[in-house]
């Protein structure tokens, strides 16, 4: 959650439209004609783009839109001489030449690449972390390439359609703090990222292809999309904003589709062939940020805490935080969520009155009650809406009052007690608690004597499930055992 969070207007409402994940869509691989996997003759790309082509002058509208949606540009000069020269090979590839890209590694936990017309590549240091070789982050990024030569962006829609589309981007992120285009920013987010199946399947063939030209590991595509399949799997906040600017949510993936990369890999031989460049890459990405940035917060575990804010809570066992821009929601058992914002209030405005001024849907007045919580004024209240009820917590705290609201269906008997739990488990910290919180960032160590997978795993902080992270982190399957030597990444705060 930002520092000085805006409101967000009725948010009873707003934690119901929460959206998910689309579910994939099967294929007929047999259908496919590989041969028609080719790049175009004329590719879209930023030396190939007049000053008049709307297309390409969209896209370059939309590259300060996209850093304010993905938290700005992640700088890391050694980390960006990496990612460099791993798109320097792909672009002499001689079946393209005349490729030319920007690309941006943009300072967002959330696992995401995607491309713009006219060239505009960009990857999320979330994506990077998961990674684990340089040939996997080539696959990723000649998949991009791949959309931008295929000129997918012109056979996608209408650039009349897209101008609207650019308008709304426009006003999902920088326009106000209503509802609808909350909602909106939910679901929208970036369809000119956004290709067909068929088109991702195209990617996939002519990436493949050109990540083998240059030398790298072919097999690194289908690699990847099985981390991801993986990762996705592994997240349960269904409610999250965050989970609509992850990959997947924009990717279609199957196992079919790891299948065809596979296929489209054997061109080049067995599995082996190729340079995966693994120690590279875990130089260039060790000490990289990672997970959430101080502006934002920390989630560590089942708690919240914002060091510049200067205040922390906890949520149940069985809940699972995600932590955006906006607000910080959390959802658990039994289809409960628990979601926390701030705004500001007039110190002369009571926190009674500002409860019942209309923000939440669905209020009892009635049932509105002064409290205080770990020594802060506090307000208590309840509501119901659409088959939800809902618990109100208002928190003053200096000049900031936080809004904390636990949601469960109408026929669940958990709302108090969960809701209780969090609100009393709000309160301010000190200077002292604030220093000592330090942002987590990736550590690539070595496994020495009497290591294996548990022991690794025990090194890892800032989460409730290490072992998983761990896995997830080192694409590291079932069973899966390590060696004396080999080098592995866990999450750390120092």
């Amino acid at each position: 959650m930002k520092a000085g969070p805006r409101s967000l207007g009725r948010l009873a409402i707003a934690l119901m439209l929460a959206t998910a994940l689309t579910s994939c869509q099967a294929f007929d691989a047999a259908s496919l004609n590989e041969d028609a996997f080719k790049p175009s003759a004329n590719p879209v790309t930023v030396d190939s783009v007049t000053r008049d082509d709307r297309m390409a002058a969209i896209a370059r509208e939309q590259h300060p839109r996209i850093l304010a949606t993905y938290g700005g540009e992640y700088s890391d000069p050694k980390l960006e001489r990496s990612i460099a020269r791993i798109v320097g090979s792909l672009t002499l590839d001689p079946e393209n030449p005349n490729q030319t890209y920007q690309i941006t590694i943009l300072n967002s936990p959330n696992i995401n690449a995607f491309a713009l017309p006219g060239g505009f590549l960009y990857l999320t240091r979330g994506l990077l972390a998961l990674a684990n070789d340089s040939a996997e982050v080539a696959a990723v990024v000649a998949h991009e390439m791949a959309h931008v030569t295929a000129n997918h962006g012109i056979q996608r829609q209408q650039k009349e359609a897209e101008e609207v589309l650019a308008a709304r981007v426009v006003s999902d992120v920088l326009g106000g703090g209503d509802t609808g285009g909350q909602v909106a920013l939910i679901r929208g987010k970036l369809r000119l990222a956004q290709f067909s199946r068929n088109q991702e399947l195209e990617a996939d063939a002519i990436g493949i292809k050109s990540i083998g030209r240059a030398g790298y590991d072919p097999y690194a595509a289908s690699r990847f999309l099985q981390s991801m399949a993986a990762y996705a799997e592994s997240r349960t906040v269904e409610s999250s904003a965050n989970r609509s600017l992850d990959f997947l949510a924009s990717h279609p993936n199957a196992p079919q589709r790891i299948d065809l990369a596979t296929r489209h890999a054997r061109q080049f031989g067995m599995p082996g062939v190729g340079n995966r460049e693994r120690n590279a890459f875990l130089d260039g990405i060790d000490g990289m940020l990672f997970g959430d940035t101080p502006e934002e917060g920390f989630v560590r575990g089942t708690s919240f805490v914002h060091p510049i804010l200067g205040v922390s809570f906890e949520v149940p066992q069985g809940f699972v935080i995600d932590n955006s821009a906006a607000a910080v929601t959390a959802a658990g058992p039994g289809d409960m969520a628990v979601r926390f914002d701030g705004v500001t209030v007039e110190p002369r405005q009571s926190l009674a009155a500002y409860v019942q001024s209309g923000w939440v849907a669905g209020l009892d007045p009635a049932s509105v009650r002064q409290t205080t919580i770990n020594g802060n004024e506090a307000v208590n209240a309840q509501a119901r809406a659409e088959g939800w009820q809902f618990d109100v917590t208002l928190i003053r705290s200096g000049r900031q009052v936080y809004r904390l609201l636990t949601a469960a269906p109408l026929a669940s008997n958990n709302l108090q007690a969960v809701a209780n739990s969090v609100a009393a488990s709000f309160r301010t910290l000190s200077d002292a608690e604030k220093a000592q919180i330090r942002p987590l960032r990736i550590r690539v160590v070595q496994v020495g004597a009497g290591d294996n997978v548990a022991s690794m795993a025990g090194r890892m902080v800032g989460t409730d499930r290490p072992m998983e992270l761990f896995q997830l982190l080192n694409g590291l399957g079932p069973g899966a055992s390590l060696s004396v030597g080999d080098r592995v990444k866990i999450v750390s705060d120092r």
